[in-house]
Formats: C-alpha cells, sequence, structure tokens
C-alpha cells in the first residue's frame, strides 16, 4: 500500500515539474515576441503595429500606439489647395494628309511607263504614267496619265507591265504641308466632344516631348459597325518633323475647372455608399468629414463641398479611424500644384 502511495506522489511531483517548465519556456516565447515590451516613450505597440513594423512598408498605415488615455494612431496628412483641374479624353490616333487624291487612267491596257517615285513632288496636270491599250491584232498609242492636283506622291500601287483599267489607282497624290491627326471617339463620348478643343500629342518618335493641337472637324454620322465617330485635329505650330503615318497618342481636354479644391485621390475614404475625408484638428485628432466629390483623374480628386483650401487631410493611416480618434502626424506629404499640367 505505501510502496502504491509513493508511486502516486512521485508521479505528481514529475506532472508538476513538467507543468513548471512549459510554463517558463511560454513566458521567455511571449517576450522574444515583444508582448509586454515597450518603445521609447513607455507606450505599447498595438497588434496593428507589429503588422506594419513586419511588412516593413513605407508610411503609417495602421500603426497605433496605446497611452494612458486611449490608442493613438500614426498619420501622414497633406493640404488641400484651390486650383484647377484638367478632364480629358485619352484616345490613339494617326498622322494623315487633309487631303489625298487617287489618279486613274482615261483607258484600260499595260502600264508601259512610270516617271515618278515615292515621295517626289508633282503639279497638277503632269504625266506621271503611260498606259498602252493595244491588243492582239491593234496597236494604239499610249495614252498619258495625269496628275489631277499638286502634291507629293505617297503611294504608288501598281508595277511597269501591270493590266491597269480606269478603275484601277496608279499613285495617290497628297498635299504633305497639310497634316491632320485622325481618330476615332466612342459613341458615349461625343457628347463631350466639340470643334476647338485643346489636345496633347505623343509620339513614339519623339518621345520626350509633346505637340498642342486643336479639335477640327467632327464627322457628321457615326459608324454603325464600330459605334465610333471619326475627329481630326491639327498642330497648333506645325513641325516638319512629324510625318503623315505616325502613330500618336492623343489626350483631348474636354473640361477646364479652375477655383476649385483638389486633394490626391488616394485621401478619400468610401464607406457605407459615402465619401468621406478625415481632417486633421491641433495635430492631435480627426474629424470624420463627408464630402462631395468631383473629377478624378491622374490621382487627383475635386472635391465640390465640404473641404476648405488649407486644411490638413490624412493620406495615409485613414484605414482604421473613425470620428474625432486621436491621431499623431508624423509626416506631411507636399500638396497638389495649383496649375494643372497635363504630361
Amino acid at each position: 500500500m505505501n510502496r502504491n502511495r509513493s508511486n502516486t506522489v512521485s508521479r505528481l511531483v514529475h506532472g508538476a515539474a513538467v507543468l513548471l517548465a512549459l510554463m517558463v519556456l511560454s513566458l521567455t516565447a511571449c517576450d522574444r515576441s515583444g508582448i509586454g515590451r515597450k518603445d521609447e516613450d513607455g507606450r505599447a505597440p498595438t497588434e496593428a503595429a507589429g503588422r506594419a513594423a513586419d511588412a516593413d512598408q513605407p508610411g503609417t498605415e495602421n500603426v497605433a500606439y496605446r497611452d494612458d488615455v486611449g490608442t493613438v494612431f500614426a498619420v501622414n496628412t497633406t493640404q488641400a489647395v484651390e486650383g484647377e483641374i484638367l478632364n480629358y479624353l485619352q484616345l490613339n490616333g494617326d498622322v494623315v494628309t487633309e487631303s489625298s487624291v487617287d489618279v486613274f487612267p482615261d483607258t484600260g491596257g499595260k502600264l508601259t511607263g512610270l516617271s515618278v517615285a515615292l515621295g517626289q513632288y508633282v503639279r497638277k496636270d503632269q504625266v506621271i504614267a503611260e498606259v498602252d491599250p493595244s491588243k492582239p491584232g491593234m496597236t494604239y498609242v499610249p495614252g498619258p496619265v495625269k496628275s489631277p492636283i499638286s502634291g507629293t506622291v505617297i503611294e504608288i500601287p501598281v508595277d511597269i507591265g501591270d493590266t491597269v483599267s480606269p478603275a484601277t489607282s496608279v499613285a495617290r497624290i497628297s498635299k504633305m504641308n497639310q497634316l491632320e491627326i485622325r481618330t476615332f471617339v466612342s459613341e458615349r463620348f461625343i457628347s463631350k466632344i466639340s470643334l476647338g478643343l485643346e489636345a496633347l500629342l505623343s509620339l513614339e518618335a519623339y518621345p520626350e516631348e509633346s505637340f498642342r493641337a486643336r479639335v477640327t472637324r467632327l464627322s457628321p454620322v457615326v459608324d454603325p459597325q464600330s459605334r465610333t465617330m471619326e475627329v481630326r485635329l491639327r498642330q497648333v505650330r506645325p513641325d516638319p518633323r512629324i510625318k503623315a503615318g505616325m502613330f500618336a497618342e492623343i489626350k483631348i481636354i474636354t473640361e477646364r475647372k479652375q477655383g476649385i479644391v483638389k486633394v490626391p485621390s488616394e485621401c478619400m475614404v468610401r464607406r457605407y455608399g459615402g465619401y468621406y475625408l478625415f481632417v486633421v484638428h491641433e495635430e492631435s485628432w480627426v474629424e470624420k468629414r463627408k464630402v462631395t466629390p468631383g473629377i478624378e483623374i491622374d490621382q487627383k480628386l475635386e472635391i465640390v463641398e465640404g473641404l476648405e483650401p488649407g486644411e490638413q487631410v490624412v493620406i495615409r493611416g485613414q484605414t482604421l479611424l473613425e470620428d474625432t480618434a486621436r491621431v499623431r502626424v508624423i509626416d506631411r506629404i507636399q500638396p497638389l500644384e495649383a496649375d494643372d499640367v497635363l504630361e
């Protein structure tokens, strides 16, 4: 009996020793993980702060500290500015000549002469080719093919020896001193386009430069297949470096608003179907303010109602904020430029 009791006590002592060892290991792991430690100010970082530190991300998104009063969120802010904002349509297009004419022979036959080359300038009524209408058993004098306009030869789709007809184009002639940019606008954006609108052109041949243009022609019809309308633009200052056939990226400025309040788009928070900004007061707390947004383009946002120029708005760290939340501003981001410039 005594032996059994002794074995039982021994097992209990051994179990208690194992439990105590496990508790010591657990406390050591907690200390290594940072639980119970405090920062230089004597405050304990929250779980959100730990996540942000692990992520090693710039800024202060979701970083918070606890002090004697409660949670303090670290944020970055920027200033609302008064200025202008530009709205635009971004399209692709081609540099084309304003007008071009196909040259057709008067009779059918074999093309026996071609007296022009691609890129050559010709004058009106100049002979550019000859067509021999002779047939087996009959001989005719070759007939001349004349240019109907003065201009530059931009295409020669035939070769000497080809058989042509009055419906076959022998050459295409264009007035190269009058270049246009042709593009097509989707039907849903037609209401935004009008004559005289400003535009900015970017060309692959000159990627570091921009060229100004204006809308000069609008097609009176919409293509029923593509549901688009043709739009023509012309350079404000013609540049001899721009050639017909070049590809162009086009930004047509459809709206220019001045005297508006604007902030970076990332400042805005969407919650429960509404739009909000967090405005900083006294560098220590924020107001959750409902606003009415306007144009949003190129990471810039117009605030139609609810914000005044010069107010400080949270740009980073607003994810966990609520109205009257306490904050600590650790960085101020450069505000937007008052003048809006397209790049």
